[in-house]
């Protein structure tokens, strides 16, 4: 017959207890620490988020202001056109109706 030490898995079963034990307590340090890290990283990732909103709309507005120039430039030009065709159209119609 099998002979069972009891003592030994008492001994065991405490051994395995303390070890959980500990490791637990190592891992609740581990994720406080982790948190406080995480607080600061989150307080950066709000300013970094800001700045690039900053930068994000001068880009925007830089870009707006050119477009909108180029815009002026363009309607103008096409205004003039328009102007010289009408009066090319008007002067075409003068001749045709001027007595000869």
């Amino acid at each position: 017959m099998h002979c069972f030490n009891w003592t030994t898995r008492r001994s065991n079963d405490a051994k395995i207890k303390k070890l959980v034990g500990h490791s637990m307590l190592i891992m609740l340090m581990l994720t406080e620490t982790s948190f406080l890290g995480a607080q600061d990283s989150a307080k950066q990732d709000m300013k970094d988020a800001g700045q690039e909103t900053k930068e994000a709309a001068k880009d925007t507005g830089k870009a707006t202001k050119k477009v909108a120039k180029k815009t002026g430039h363009a309607v103008k030009k096409g205004t003039h056109k328009a102007s010289e065709k009408t009066e090319d159209g008007a002067q075409k119609v003068k001749d045709k109706t001027d007595p000869q």
